[in-house]
């Protein structure tokens, strides 16, 4: 992959790398990022996470909170006043109180966790403990599918973006961006009514892509799926464009085009990747694979070709103490596949090989770094409790919960109060195979399931409400964090 900053970018990422591990040597500091795809569950992982630990949360295979070392955990303000908070305490009130889930990530949001605990060994326990002051970074990953654009200029995004566009998958969604593209002259003069069309367009075809019918992920530039206050801005309004014999002038719709591209790289994109992506130790990524499989084998290669892309982007390696000094590298990286309480346990290591599947080429760079990867089927909140029915003689495997009200299996409309059960089906055996397609282009192993309401929460002989159920937090909580609490 090609560089994606220059001289001077690399200064500014050295001294906010200094300043980070001075104000680090009075209070141990491990920034962990979060990220993934749209409705991949970003927002109540990190609640769960939070929660849990807060509230002493059943986490058996975190080692730390096993051998009765967790002392305390509290929040303390962030460090980063200029990034919004991560809203936690909303978040907790909307799955508890109200068991709706959370309102997704739209930009990018901060917190700090404090852990307390018992150092490791005899000796440590005897004479200290330790802290670890745990900064978590919440950003969307279409964020990250932007930053190849710092290594590419407007004709190659041009390209790339109308390559995908006429992609079987896509072309029918694309037609009206692309038709108006074959009658539009880019070496006239620009007229800015043009411009947005164009970009209007764009936009529609990308948020298209985005619907449960299809879960494509592939979708840069990230920003016009979430403008934010960006909104309505010349960095915002461009659009790839057909290629021409000649560029065209200073005032062509071309180098409108061109002008806004690079400001959308210079504003927007590049300061993302100096000030967040460049600052963090650890990171996880979430995907919601079930969804892409169920889509068909072209969104799963699409999701394929988001994560290669995402993966790419990190800075990954083990910690050096010379150049750790100056620049930070991902050392862990966790891809968890989530949701994995939509199907029977039996499933789940099916679920985790489809994972490990989808970023074999990827994770093979993280390790030739010397990163740690890991792969995980996990479900932050479990909404739903496993069974088994008896039909036709036979024992299947159900799950039972309470679906969303709207949610619809083989014509039942759901009521958003009554608990079901469902046989979700199996995930096949050979994760190679959701590549392939079925018969009239259907998924070859479609899988069903609805979304369901959060779970109430089960209380203790004295009605204290305990912490939220998951599925495998706490194997990621071990993989992301275990090893700096000894």
């Amino acid at each position: 992959m090609a560089r994606m900053t220059g001289i001077a970018d690399e200064a500014l990422i050295a001294v906010d790398t200094v300043m980070d591990r001075i104000s680090g040597l009075a209070d141990p500091t491990l920034r962990l990022g979060v990220t993934g795809l749209s409705r991949s569950g970003k927002t109540v992982f990190i609640t769960a996470l939070v929660h849990n630990l807060l509230h002493g949360g059943r986490l058996p295979l975190f080692e730390p909170q096993k051998s009765g070392r967790l002392r305390h955990a509290y929040l303390e303000p962030q460090p980063d006043d200029a990034v919004p908070r991560f809203q936690y305490e909303d978040h907790v009130a909307a799955l508890i109180k109200d068991r709706v889930w959370p309102e997704s990530t739209r930009a990018i949001s901060e917190m700090r966790l404090t852990i307390d605990y018992d150092a490791g060994s005899f000796m440590g326990r005897l004479f200290s403990g330790g802290r670890l002051a745990l900064d978590i970074v919440d950003y969307p990953g279409e964020w990250l599918l932007d930053l190849p654009l710092l290594s590419k200029d407007f004709e190659a995004f041009s390209r790339e973006a109308i390559e995908l566009a006429r992609l079987p998958i896509r072309a029918r969604l694309a037609e009206p961006f692309l038709s108006r593209l074959q009658t539009i002259d880019s070496q006239k003069e620009a007229s800015e009514s043009e411009a947005r069309e164009l970009a209007a367009l764009f936009t529609d075809y990308l948020r298209a892509c985005r619907t449960d019918e299809l879960a494509l992920s592939t979708l840069p530039p990230g920003r016009f799926l979430m403008p934010g206050d960006l909104e309505g801005s010349p960095a915002l309004t461009f659009a790839p464009l057909l290629p021409a014999e000649t560029g065209g002038g200073r005032n062509s719709l071309r180098a409108m085009m061109e002008r806004r591209y690079e400001a959308y790289k210079t504003h927007v994109v590049r300061p993302f990747f100096r000030e967040h992506i460049t600052r963090l130790d650890r990171q996880i990524v979430l995907i919601d694979a079930m969804q892409a499989m169920n889509a068909g084998a072209d969104a799963v290669a699409d999701l394929e070709r988001a994560l290669t892309g995402i993966l790419e982007c990190f800075r990954q390696g083990r910690f050096n103490a010379v150049t750790g000094l100056f620049s930070r590298k991902i050392d862990r990286l966790l891809i968890a596949a989530t949701k994995a309480d939509h199907i029977h346990h039996e499933s789940h290591e099916r679920l985790e090989a489809i994972v490990r599947r989808l970023v074999d080429k990827a994770s093979e760079r993280a390790r030739y770094h010397g990163a740690d990867v890991g792969t995980l089927a996990m479900a932050a909140v479990r909404a739903t409790r496993e069974g088994l029915v008896e039909q036709s003689g036979q024992s299947l495997p159900v799950i039972s919960g309470v679906p969303i009200a709207g949610e619809t299996i083989g014509g039942e409309i759901f009521d958003g109060q009554t608990r079901t059960a469902i046989f979700p089906g199996d995930l096949p055996a050979d994760p190679n195979s959701i590549f392939q397609k079925g018969q009239d282009g259907e998924p070859a192993h479609p899988i069903r399931f609805v979304r369901f309401r959060p779970p109430m929460l089960e209380k203790t002989a004295g009605g204290a409400a305990l912490s939220l159920p998951h599925i495998r937090l706490d194997r990621a909580l071990q993989f992301l964090i275990g090893d700096r609490l000894v």
